[in-house]
C-alpha cells in the first residue's frame, strides 16, 4: 500500500512538472492534449465519487479520517498496514471507517468487532473482493480462497474439510511429516558449525511434506523427479512459492481505483500473469501424471494423494456444482502454497522469540528432555504432553499472526453494528495483530513474549477460531480449512528443532539485539531471515 501511494503521488507530481514545462514552450508537445484529457477525466471521476458519497450520507458510518479525492486514506497507510491501522484505531476507535481508493473499508480491531464480523453476522461478510491476484494467479477466482460465497464455494469447503484435510487423512499422513522433519534435521546437522538460514530449511521441509500429501511425491529437490525438473527447478519452485505470497499481498492500483486498472507502475499484473503461466505448466504436468496412472490401473485404481482425490471428486456426477479443470488446478495450487509458507513463517518467528529469551528456550528444552528424553525424536503423539511448548506456539501466534489483517471480506448486504451502518459492498478487515496486542485483553505486558500467560488459567486458550482473542487462522465459515495441518506442522517442527539442537546467535550477537523487523505481504515474515548456529545434542543415528 505504501508503495502504491508513493508511486501514485510521484506520478502526479511528475506529471504536473511536465505540464508546467510544456506551458513555457512556444509550441506545446503532442502529448499535452492527451494528458489534459486524462487529467480532466480524473477530476470528473473524482467529482462523481464525491457526489456518490454525498448520496450515501444517510448511512451512519463508523468514525474515521476524512478521505482525499481518488486515493481515499491510502496516504495514511505505511509499509506495515497492520501497524498503521492500529495507530488510526487508537484515535478513531476499534470500529473504524476508511477509504482505500474507490472502496469503502471498515476495520475491526477489538474482540467485539471480530465477534460481529466473524461469528454473529458471519454470513453477511463471506464474499471476497475481486482482486487481480485472484484473477491471474488462482485461475480466475476458481479456488476457495478468492471465490465468492455460494454453492460452488460451499461445495469446495465441504470437500476440503471432509475429504482432503479431515482428521482421518491427517492421521494417514503422519509418517510423511515425521520423515520430512527428520530429513530437515539431518540437513541442518550436515551444516552444523556455521550459521544456517533457518527459514531455508523450514521452507524445504514444509514444501516436501505438502508435496507428498497433495501430489503424492516430492517434485522439488529429489533426484527422481524426472520430467518435473524440466517444468520447474528446485530454485524456481521456491521462488514461485515466495512470489505468489508476495503478489497476493501486493496491491495493484486497479484493485483500489478500478478506472486506473490499465496503469501497472510496479509491474504487479505482469508478474502475476507470468507466475500464473509457470504454475499452470507445473500443475498440468502433475495432472497428466496422475491421469496416466488412473488410465493404466483402470478398475484397480486407488487414490493415494489429494490430487487423486480431487480428480475423483471432480468426476462425481452427484456434485451440486461441477468442478472443472481450472477448479481442480486452483485447489492444488492453494493446497501447495497455503500449507508451505505460513508454517515456515510461524516457526521462524517462534525460533526468533526463543533466541531473544534464553530463559524461555531453557524451559522448552527442559520439558522436551523430561517428556521425550534424548533417545528419540519428538512425534506428534508427544505434543499433548508438552504444555509449555504449546504455550510457546500460542504466544508466537498471538504476537506474530501470519495474516495480521486476515484476508479481506466484502459485505453482502447492509448491516448495522453498535449504532453504525455498514453498507453492502464495504470491504471488511479484522486486525487480529492489534487484538493480539491489546492491553485491555492481555494486560500491561501485551507487547512482551510471555508463554506463561497460556499456562494455568489461560492454558485452554484456543487458536482454532473459538477464542476470539487468538485468531491466527481466522474464525467462522471463512476460517482457514488447513488449520489442523498447519498447527501440527508448527508444533512438530518447532519441537524437533529445539530438541535436536542447542541454538545460539552468531557473531556474539546479544539476544536483545536480534532484529524483529517485519516484511509485509499476504503473510508477514521477518524482514531479514533468521540465522543461527545449531549444535547437535542427540545421538547421531537419530538424524
Amino acid at each position: 500500500m505504501h508503495a502504491f501511494v508513493f508511486i501514485h503521488l510521484t506520478f502526479w507530481v511528475g506529471t504536473m512538472g511536465r505540464v508546467r514545462a510544456a506551458m513555457e514552450m512556444e509550441v506545446p508537445p503532442p502529448w499535452l492534449s492527451s494528458l489534459a484529457v486524462l487529467l480532466a477525466t480524473a477530476l470528473f471521476l473524482a467529482a462523481v465519487l464525491r457526489r456518490r458519497g454525498s448520496r450515501n450520507k444517510h448511512y451512519n458510518l463508523p468514525p474515521g479520517p476524512r478521505p482525499r479525492p481518488v486515493i481515499g486514506n491510502l496516504n495514511l497507510i505505511g509499509p506495515l498496514p497492520h501497524r498503521s491501522i492500529r495507530e488510526l484505531s487508537a484515535r478513531y476507535g476499534p470500529l473504524m471507517s476508511l477509504r482505500f481508493g474507490s472502496f469503502p473499508v471498515v476495520v475491526g480491531s477489538s474482540v467485539d468487532a471480530a465477534e460481529f464480523f466473524l461469528k454473529t453476522h458471519d454470513l453477511a461478510f463471506l464474499d471476497r473482493p475481486r482482486m487481480a491476484c485472484g484473477k491471474h494467479t488462482v485461475y480466475n477466482y476458481s479456488g476457495m480462497l478468492w471465490s465468492h460465497y455460494g454453492a460452488y464455494w460451499r461445495q469446495l469447503r465441504k470437500l476440503w474439510l471432509t475429504e482432503l484435510l479431515s482428521a482421518r487423512q491427517l492421521r494417514r499422513t503422519e509418517l510423511v511429516r515425521a520423515e520430512e522433519v527428520r530429513a530437515m534435521l539431518r540437513d541442518i546437522r550436515a551444516g552444523a558449525g556455521a550459521a544456517v538460514a533457518v527459514k531455508e530449511h523450514l521452507l524445504m521441509a514444509t514444501l516436501n511434506v505438502v508435496s507428498r500429501m497433495v501430489l503424492g511425491r516430492k517434485y522439488v529437490g529429489e533426484q527422481g523427479a524426472g520430467a518435473a525438473a524440466a517444468v520447474a527447478t528446485p530454485e524456481e519452485f521456491r521462488w514461485m512459492i515466495e512470489e505468489i505470497f508476495f503478489l497476493n499481498g501486493a496491491l495493484h492500483i486497479g484493485d483500489l481505483v478500478p478506472w486506473l486498472g490499465w496503469f501497472d507502475p510496479n509491474g504487479y499484473v505482469a508478474r502475476m500473469k507470468r507466475l500464473g503461466k509457470m504454475f499452470d505448466r507445473f500443475v498440468e504436468h502433475v495432472l497428466r501424471e496422475h491421469e496416466d496412472r488412473r488410465r493404466r490401473e483402470g478398475p484397480a485404481f486407488v487414490p493415494t494423494d489429494m490430487v487423486d482425490q480431487l480428480l475423483e471428486l471432480a468426476g462425481d456426477p452427484c456434485l451440486d456444482v461441477p468442478i472443472d479443470r481450472d477448479g481442480v488446478k486452483a485447489s492444488i495450487l492453494e493446497l501447495i502454497t497455503g500449507g508451505t509458507d505460513s508454517s515456515s513463517v510461524t516457526v521462524e518467528w517462534a525460533m526468533s522469540e526463543l533466541l531473544r529469551k534464553p530463559e524461555v528456550l531453557a524451559k522448552v528444552t527442559e520439558e522436551l528432555d523430561r517428556v521425550v528424553g534424548r533417545g528419540r525424536l519428538v512425534g506428534e503423539g508427544d505434543i499433548p504432553s508438552l504444555p509449555y511448548l504449546d504455550a510457546v506456539v500460542k504466544e508466537t501466534m498471538r504476537l506474530h499472526p501470519v495474516a495480521p489483517l486476515l484476508i479481506p471480506r466484502v459485505s453482502r448486504e447492509d448491516t448495522a453494528v453498535a449504532g453504525y451502518d455498514i453498507p453492502r459492498g464495504t470491504r471488511v478487515l479484522v486486525n487480529v495483530w492489534a487484538i493480539g496486542r491489546d492491553p485491555a485483553v492481555w494486560g500491561d505486558a501485551a507487547e512482551e513474549f510471555r508463554p506463561e500467560r497460556f499456562v494455568g488459567g489461560e492454558e485452554a486458550a484456543d487458536v482454532k477460531g473459538q477464542d476470539l482473542r487468538l485468531l491466527p487462522f481466522g474464525s467462522g465459515r471463512r476460517m482457514c480449512p488447513a488449520h489442523g495441518l498447519g498447527l501440527r506442522m508448527v508444533q512438530l517442527v518447532l519441537a524437533n528443532l529445539v530438541h535436536g539442537f542447542a541454538w545460539r546467535l552468531p557473531d556474539g550477537v546479544p539476544p536483545e539485539k536480534l532484529s524483529m523487523e517485519e516484511k509485509f505481504g499476504i503473510s508477514v515474515s521477518r524482514r531479514d531471515q533468521l540465522k543461527a548456529l545449531p549444535e547437535p545434542k542427540l545421538p547421531g543415528h537419530l538424524y
